[in-house]
């Protein structure tokens, strides 16, 4: 067992990827880095990557190997972490790493890491030119993603495919579910429980309106081979003040998950009318779905280089916010999702060493 806190680690030499990826993850995991604090992690990766700095706007880093006019991917993914759960320092035992953010997504990281060392070093004529982003606060509201201030740069307008490092278990996760969220408001009219027919009860109200979102089936719709699940989902409700008073005002939260087929304007049109006119909905964010993209020259060549299963991506991840800018992008990873945010979070190097033998494979082009 190895629980000390590695702040260098050698380059990857033959013989020695799965563990150096394994160290390499070790390292970034014990750097705390929750949401909105993610500086000294980033100064960490600017001083292990070799290649050069084109950018860098506070934990927002972009690398580039040297062009040699092959087409542009780029590589990346998120520096933050949710909060710890006793689960930092990590841990390095039997070929597994423990420990905060492990699958997500300092496994993809460790994985960005090392492959911009190899590139850096590596001889042999690429098939693809390769670009590594990190950058924050992927973990927080849509609405401070550092994402669409970079793209709004234009530093990677070429880019001909973005792969986004988040856990999938070492799958091809194309598109994404786009998240509305949105609390819908019920108002009645308060008094005494004794004489309900004096008030107006905003619960029952609630209970109305709501059934229908209880009984509502999911959606799945297919989209190039894959089926998106679109589900609609109350996670928080309020209401009441006592038990001998009618309430006159009840709040619940609503998670609506929508396929990539309903644009974000379609999608409150068809949360309004399901919620129907007991209640008033207040909107709290929308993020898009991604286009699913696995056709593509580039997209086949990824997945021929890990043999990987191509599966729908069910959850919002920031390939949306490349797809919006136009980007094709996908989400490949070493993390298991069933890891993710959890307090036993953990990833295995088998894994780590998978994704980055394919990474290799793609770029140097050979399948």
């Amino acid at each position: 067992m190895d629980c000390a806190t590695p702040r260098a680690v050698r380059p990857v030499t033959i013989g020695r990827v799965r563990d150096q990826l394994a160290r390499r993850t070790l390292q970034l995991v014990n750097v705390p880095s929750v949401s909105r604090e993610e500086a000294e992690l980033a100064d960490i990766v600017a001083a292990e990557v070799p290649l050069a700095l084109r950018h860098r706007e506070g934990s927002t880093l972009l690398f580039e190997a040297p062009r040699t006019g092959k087409p542009l991917v780029l590589l990346a993914g998120h520096l933050d972490t949710v909060p710890p759960q006793e689960n930092i320092p990590g841990r390095l035992e039997d070929g597994v790493v423990h420990g905060l953010g492990a699958a997500d997504m300092k496994a993809g990281l460790a994985v960005m890491v090392e492959l911009a060392r190899w590139a850096h070093e590596e001889a042999a004529p690429p098939a693809v030119d390769l670009a590594f982003l990190f950058f924050p606060r992927e973990e927080l509201p849509a609405a401070e993603s550092a994402v669409p201030p970079f793209l709004a740069s234009g530093l990677v307008d070429d880019a001909q495919l973005v792969v986004v490092l988040e856990p999938t278990a070492n799958a091809i996760q194309a598109g994404c579910l786009g998240h509305l969220a949105a609390t819908v408001v019920f108002e009645g009219r308060s008094g005494h429980s004794a004489r309900p027919w004096l008030a107006d009860n905003a619960i029952h109200r609630a209970v109305r309106a709501l059934g229908p979102v209880a009984s509502l089936p999911p959606r799945d719709v297919e989209l190039s081979g894959l089926v998106f699940r679109e589900v609609l989902s109350v996670t928080e409700i309020r209401g009441g003040i006592a038990t001998n008073v009618v309430p006159d005002r009840v709040e619940a939260r609503l998670s609506y998950r929508y396929a990539p087929d309903r644009t974000p304007a379609e999608a409150e049109a068809e949360l309004a009318r399901i919620v129907g006119p007991e209640g008033r909905l207040e909107e709290l964010g929308n993020s898009p779905p991604a286009r699913v993209v696995v056709d593509t020259p580039l997209a086949r060549a990824l997945r021929e280089a890990g043999a990987f299963a191509v599966e729908p991506k069910q959850a919002w991840t920031p390939v949306a916010e490349f797809s919006a800018h136009g980007l094709d992008a996908l989400n490949l990873g070493p993390g298991d999702p069933r890891y993710a945010h959890a307090r036993d979070e953990q990833v295995d190097a088998a894994s780590l060493e998978r994704t980055f033998r394919a990474l290799q494979r793609f770029a140097l082009g050979s399948v």
